[in-house]
């Protein structure tokens, strides 16, 4: 899985690309790491180029969800795909997630939006 960062105003953002699996899950949740060592805790990923997703890849974005919120922080997830949001309402995950149809919407959701 690739995945780019950008920095959006005071909200992180990760572009993911390929499958959300047991490996890159994990090699998420590291990245995830990486941005709170720096003192964010708002992070958005936009999940336009993921083309698969499995229970692992759902157990890495729970994990990061339950990080998020202990550091009092945000996560909003945008652009998936419809098998993917299948996946998430089927699970119920679509209930806990903040999800958006697309990243301008979930970005102009964090309020106020500094820019640095």
């Amino acid at each position: 899985m690739e995945i780019t960062l950008n920095e959006t105003g005071n909200v992180t953002v990760l572009s993911l690309k390929g499958r959300l699996d047991l490996a890159s899950g994990s090699a998420l949740k590291e990245r995830i790491k990486e941005i709170f060592e720096k003192e964010k805790n708002s992070v958005h990923l936009n999940l336009t180029e993921v083309e698969f997703i499995n229970s692992s890849g759902l157990g890495a974005l729970v994990s990061i969800m339950k990080e998020v919120r202990l550091r009092k922080g945000r996560l909003t997830l945008s652009n998936l795909a419809n098998y993917v949001q299948e996946i998430f309402e089927i699970t119920q995950l679509s209930q806990i997630f903040e999800i958006f149809a697309t990243q301008e919407e979930a970005l102009n959701a964090y309020s106020p939006v500094t820019t640095s």
